[in-house]
């Protein structure tokens, strides 16, 4: 049997990290909506041979147990011992290393798509629960729509659907490594969100006022490293951005507008020095 699955790029409107545990791990206080950028994930399983094979159009992935999206069949696979072969097939659309979730939101899609397959019957959210065991982004990917995601990342609170908006993607041509800017964060030096006040106006549907609280906490530290990255999100703010940020860890950088013509303007404007730019909706 067959499935394809469509996993959209996230996005993170908030970013906080309140503290890091015992285990050094980091705290999340996120909100995180998708954007319609998305991978398409083939899963097809097979009796023989009884293998995890994983194919992309990106040179740039592993296609062994390094990859989120191998790693989502062989934990589902083992979990309820089930001994077919499993092939996945992703094509690529979202940027490689780019604080978009991609090869989350690719293992959430292998999840989703194997429980259907193998008509497991789980919710989404026991979906999330054995997702945390691969990635701290792959419980949200599971949803993948508008949330408020908390914990080590398991812990998930869908928010209403929000007025139609339009979100200018853009990676410049840097390689951030997460691990290295996670290592990097002086918690007595960050300066917390209002998380709060941001899902109450989600949740009130005020768009306009919301855009107030959105920030990340980690752009300080990614930036320190890496000055483009703030010269890029200035930049999207000088042409009209409603409000501009970084995504994770970064290096992408999203404008968030509330009219195609705007984001397409912003697009047309730093796509002389940003080749990878997409204009997309929000989900």
């Amino acid at each position: 049997m067959r499935v394809t699955e469509k996993a959209p790029a996230k996005l993170n409107l908030s970013l906080d990290t309140p503290m890091r545990y015992i285990d050094g791990s980091p705290q999340w206080d996120m909100v995180m909506i998708s954007a319609d950028l998305a991978d398409y994930v083939t899963v097809e399983t097979h009796e023989h041979p009884a293998t995890i094979k994983v194919y992309t159009d990106s040179g740039f992935l592993p296609n062994d147990q390094r990859n989120l999206a191998y790693q989502a069949a062989h934990i589902l696979r083992s979990r309820f011992h089930r001994h077919e072969g499993v092939t996945i097939h992703i094509q690529k659309n979202i940027p490689v290393a780019a604080g978009l979730g991609g090869g989350s939101s690719d293992a959430a899609a292998v999840l989703r798509a194997l429980n259907n397959i193998w008509e497991l019957g789980l919710s989404l959210k026991e979906l999330a629960e054995i997702a945390l065991t691969i990635d701290s982004d792959v419980p949200y990917c599971v949803y993948s729509r508008l949330a408020h995601v908390t914990g080590h990342g398991e812990k998930i609170e869908l928010l209403p659907d929000q007025p139609h908006y339009w979100a200018v993607i853009a990676k410049q041509q840097i390689s951030v490594s997460t691990p290295q800017i996670l290592r990097q964060i002086d918690y007595t030096r960050l300066s917390h969100l209002d998380n709060q006040h941001l899902i109450e106006c989600l949740k009130d549907g005020d768009w306009k006022h919301a855009i107030e609280y959105m920030d990340n906490v980690l752009e300080p530290v990614t930036m320190s490293v890496y000055p483009e990255i703030k010269r890029l999100k200035d930049k999207m703010v000088s042409l009209g951005a409603d409000v501009a940020h970084m995504s994770g860890t970064g290096p992408t950088v999203f404008a968030i507008c509330h009219n195609e013509s705007r984001a397409k303007r912003i697009q047309n404007s730093i796509s002389g020095f940003c080749r990878d730019v997409h204009v997309v909706t929000l989900l």
